[in-house]
């Protein structure tokens, strides 16, 4: 079942029958366990109002980290003019290679996918017999460059080497050159001699020329240009500044950072620092998927997954690190680097850069190789003041007579077995064991931090042994559907629009679960609930889109290396018994997102307290001037000293006045332990920007010396202002609670 905490989360907007409506369970019965079944308790339910997006921008000229809160791999930025251009991976699912565009880097569009399917090989096409798929071996790490008017993308797909698209109008139809060759996780540089050179490898970092025709490599040109053992990792990015070479590059090794090379000429010789290490943005390690993996087989239903997880603090590759870095017009600088999300997969994280004895720094002035959770935004390239934001509506009827841009199918389609016809999605079943092999499965993202998906189903035109539903894409797999388990095919007449043999049946494929429920009705309503930050998920079902009731256990969302990807929702229907020609239609899929409007996150003009994380501590304004900390009791807790009004002093500003009449927490001298005072008047080094951590949890960066408010909970000193940022298990110190008290 859900946790309470998330079961309140989800319900803070909604009704209480609401929140007794998540917690409901529903008549089931489990395989392997006892068969007793229970009356679900529903209620009614007001359906929540059109759900709203995460978007970085917070609306008050600051954002916070991630970009998106889906996944959007090994990102490559660019700018065109006042126009920056963002490509990311995209695997095995098509169409593929996305491209977005901004003005301000932090409010994005969609432009276009570079290629609609990948015409390869078989394996791109899910076949099932023979065993053929391209589960992690799609095409992914582009690099996109614009030179003498046209645009590029290189990117690898394992096995068929080097593609390069090629467009002059980046929302039009881009040309496709397969180059061949197994220059793979590289870069490209348009060079001022005319030549074109990829960088590539890992640790030792080669250069080859680029023929101009893209019709692939001057083999012998390949040179070594960086020797292994210079801490360089894989992934980079190159960029010729001010007539030197710059090379970014990220390692795994022990834990994620990033790299960069600096040398006078392309050939070296390089000397090498570490740009950006250890910022993990409070996010932990997340659930993994071991025995899955690249180059080893879909696991078949049955299987025994091994699904573990590291210590919270662990660093691993939780970090920002993969990415590249783009000059704005103003002169200043910003990064862009991947970070492992926890069950979200992959995403992007926008850093400012500061430029240091030559080297482009990650972070800020005084905290270099640290990046702010929440930041000041870029200035738009364009003047203009850009309103909040995203990329994608979610949310699809399929009233169009297609879909949105959002939704990509898992490897090729098989065109003729699927329609938008009278405004419902129409996939026609084919024979698969299971969902990891169905064809025509439709797929979007899942997105975080929590968010709840439902679909509606006509079964009706189901046949024996069809199975449709509402998906989890990962491995494992889960799935609520709707299947028929009767002989409709005896009477031709009678094979569509009757609901004989229905049943729900959800599965798990981690632990090969599966729970069942009885369904006298053609349509239904399937709603999996979503908390990626968690990793955990729960399915529900709905026969008139009121009354939703539970099915199965809690399913956790572990990241594999088997698709590099984290969890999608799909939209998937099959038959279990060879055969095909049976309907499934879908129609009016949402996702509401119940912690996307952070407009509250601050609570600005209330009396609050501030909780440590590490400690259950309260913050405390000593009348002799210093902040401290002291017990978590309600004594402490109706104390002035441990009370503080938030003012807002714009754009995510804020000071932070002490209720004893002290004054206000002010930063002092550098910000060593002490220098965390209580002072009278208000201040510059007063000014705090809020980090919203969700969860009523926040950091205090300070604005005077760019580090955090925290204590060692090891050694009870007083509060300094000296960190650089946060662990992520969020204990070391510098992570809030916060309490309204009124």
């Amino acid at each position: 079942m859900l946790s309470k905490s998330l079961i309140r989360s989800l319900c803070a907007p909604l009704t209480l029958s609401a929140c007794l409506l998540l917690g409901s369970t529903a008549t089931v019965s489990a395989k392997g366990k006892a068969k007793g079944k229970t009356k679900a308790q529903a209620t009614e339910q007001t359906a929540p109002a059109r759900p709203t997006t995460w978007c970085a921008d917070n609306g008050n000229g600051t954002f916070t980290n991630p970009l998106f809160y889906d996944e959007f791999s090994d990102p490559d930025i660019i700018r065109v003019g006042e126009d920056y251009y963002l490509a990311g991976t995209t695997m095995h699912c098509v169409p593929g290679v996305v491209i977005l565009t901004s003005k301000d880097l932090v409010n994005w569009k969609f432009v276009n996918y570079c290629m609609d399917r990948f015409d390869l090989g078989e394996e791109f096409n899910l076949v099932e017999d023979g065993g053929k798929e391209a589960y992690g071996q799609g095409i992914w790490a582009p690099c996109i460059r614009y030179h003498d008017g046209k645009f590029y993308v290189f990117t690898n797909v394992n096995s068929h080497g080097l593609q390069v698209f090629i467009a002059e109008d980046p929302y039009q139809k881009w040309e496709h050159i397969n180059m061949g060759g197994n220059i793979y996780d590289l870069s490209v540089l348009f060079d001022d001699d005319g030549k074109i050179y990829a960088i590539h490898g890992y640790d030792t970092v080669k250069c080859t020329e680029i023929k101009p025709d893209f019709s692939g490599f001057l083999t012998e040109s390949e040179k070594v240009i960086i020797p292994g053992g210079n801490a360089m990792g894989e992934g980079h990015h190159i960029y010729k500044i001010n007539g030197k070479y710059y090379i970014l590059s990220a390692d795994y090794s022990p834990m994620g950072r990033m790299q960069c090379a600096r040398a006078d000429k392309l050939t070296g010789p390089y000397e090498t620092v570490v740009i950006s290490a250890k910022e993990t943005m409070g996010i932990p390690v997340a659930h993994m998927a071991y025995n899955v993996g690249l180059g080893r087989p879909v696991p078949n239903d049955g299987f025994e997954f091994q699904v573990g997880k590291a210590p919270e603090a662990t660093i691993g590759s939780a970090t920002i690190h993969q990415g590249g870095i783009v000059e704005a017009p103003d002169g200043s600088w910003w990064g862009v680097s991947m970070q492992d999300f926890t069950s979200v997969g992959r995403t992007v994280c926008l850093s400012p850069i500061t430029w240091e004895d030559g080297w482009p720094y990650f972070g800020l002035e005084g905290n270099l190789g640290r990046s702010p959770k929440t930041w000041f935004k870029p200035q738009a390239t364009d003047g203009q003041d850009h309103a909040p934001s995203a990329p994608y509506d979610r949310n699809e009827n399929f009233d169009k007579g297609t879909f949105g841009n959002v939704w990509q199918w898992n490897h090729n389609p098989k065109d003729e077995y699927w329609s938008v016809k009278n405004g419902k999605l129409r996939l026609s079943t084919l024979p698969a064991k299971n969902m990891l092999w169905a064809n025509n499965t439709l797929t979007q993202r899942c997105i975080g931090p929590e968010a709840v998906a439902t679909v509606e189903l006509d079964a009706s035109g189901l046949y024996d042994g069809d199975v449709a539903g509402l998906g989890l894409l990962n491995m494992p797999y889960a799935l609520l559907a709707v299947e028929r388990q009767t002989d409709a095919r005896k009477n031709h007449t009678s094979r569509r629009g009757f609901c004989e043999g229905l049943h729900l049946r959800m599965y798990s494929q981690n632990g090969d679960k599966e729970y069942y429920a009885p369904l006298s009705e053609c349509r239904v309503w399937l709603r999996v609930t979503t908390d990626l930050q968690k990793g955990k998920a729960h399915f529900s079902y709905s026969t008139d889109s009121v009354r939703f009731y539970a099915i199965g256990d809690t399913i956790l969302l572990p990241y594999q290396l088997k698709t590099f990807q984290g969890s999608r929702y799909a939209l998937t229907a099959f038959n279990t018994k060879g055969d095909e020609g049976g309907v499934a239609q879908f129609d009016n899929f949402t996702v509401y997102e119940p912690l996307a409007d952070r407009s509250q996150n601050i609570p600005v003009g209330h009396k609050i307290a501030l909780q440590n994380n590490a400690d259950n501590s309260l913050l405390e304004a000593r009348r002799h001037g210093m902040a401290h900390h002291t017990g978590s009791s309600r004594m402490s807790l109706e104390n002035p000293d441990c009370q503080f009004i938030v003012h807002d002093r714009g754009q995510g500003r804020v000071v932070l006045e002490a209720c004893n009449g002290a004054g206000f927490l002010t930063v002092c001298g550098k910000g060593l332990s002490g220098d965390l005072r209580v002072i009278p008047q208000e201040t510059e080094d007063a000014l705090f920007l809020w980090q919203d951590m969700l969860y009523n949890q926040c950091m205090l960066l300070s604005l005077k010396n760019n580090r955090y408010a925290g204590m060692d909970p090891r050694t009870g000193e007083a509060y300094s202002v000296e960190w650089t940022g946060c662990n992520p298990d969020r204990k070391d110190g510098t992570v809030f609670n916060w309490i309204v008290l009124e």
